[in-house]
Order: structure tokens, then C-alpha cells, then sequence
């Protein structure tokens, strides 16, 4: 019927990557506009938010290691563009000093998510190109994965 498939589109479109569009059209009652959740696993979860992580292996001891705070000056430099992506980013850095892994995970609600990746996760090219050419930094990638706090 035809309020199904506007829902399926809505769904669609809302969802935007494929890896995150809902396996069964939600209830009518259940769409991104109105914050609520896409479900996953048979509804036992579900996400409202999308993160974008960039991540990558840097050399030395993370308190002195050259690689790591040249990542920290390129991350300085892309921050406030990161910011700009939506009223209601979250932006988290981590640094594990035993693995010796960087990573910065922007996370966004689910309607600002679609725009973001239309435009290439701006300013993902750049900075990752910055940090590619950083002596010591190995590994450079990137990720979409849904990001809920619970």
C-alpha cells in the first residue's frame, strides 16, 4: 500500500548507507524525524546515531612519540570543520598506548548522517592524506559503525 512504501522510502533514505538500512519496514510511529531508533538484531537494539572513525598506527612511546603528536597538531587543524558538521556531533579521541592506536570517532544523529557522507565526510580526504605522509603513522583507515550510548 502506499503508506508502506513511502515508508520504505523514508526508511531508505534516512538510513542512508546500506549497511545501516532496517531489515523490515519500522512502524509507522518509528522514524528519524521524531529521534526514534532503526532497529537491529530482531529489535532487541537499536541506533539513532552513526559514527565515522579514522584511525591509524603510530610509532614510539605515546607519551614523547613524534608520529602521535603530529596526528595531534593534523587533528588540531581539522577541528573545527569536524565541529561544523552538525550541532549535535560528538567527537572522541582515543589513544591506546599498548597497541599503539589512534582514533578519532565522530559520531552524528542519523538525519545529519546522509549529508555528511554525500559530501565525502569533509574533512576526511584531507586529513587523511596529512596523516598518510607523517613519518611513523601505518594503518590509516577508516569506518561507519552505528555508535549508541547505553
Amino acid at each position: 500500500n502506499i503508506s508502506t512504501m513511502k515508508l520504505t522510502i523514508f526508511a531508505t533514505l534516512a538510513a542512508t548507507a546500506a549497511a545501516f538500512a532496517p531489515s523490515q519496514v519500522a512502524p509507522a510511529t518509528s522514524t528519524a524525524l521524531n529521534a526514534e531508533s532503526v532497529p537491529l538484531a530482531n529489535g532487541s537494539m537499536s541506533f539513532n546515531r552513526v559514527c565515522r572513525e579514522w584511525r591509524c598506527k603510530y610509532t614510539g612511546d605515546k607519551s614523547d612519540s613524534e608520529s602521535l603528536e603530529a596526528v595531534a597538531k593534523a587533528v588540531e587543524e581539522v577541528l573545527p570543520a569536524i565541529k561544523g558538521v552538525s550541532e549535535d556531533i560528538t567527537v572522541n579521541r582515543l589513544v591506546c598506548g599498548g597497541c599503539l592506536d589512534f582514533k578519532l570517532m565522530m559520531t552524528v544523529p542519523l538525519a545529519d548522517f546522509g549529508p555528511w557522507e554525500e559530501k565525502g565526510f569533509e574533512p576526511e580526504g584531507d586529513f587523511l592524506e596529512k596523516i598518510k605522509a607523517i613519518e611513523g603513522i601505518t594503518q590509516v583507515e577508516t569506518q561507519t559503525i552505528t555508535n549508541m550510548e547505553i
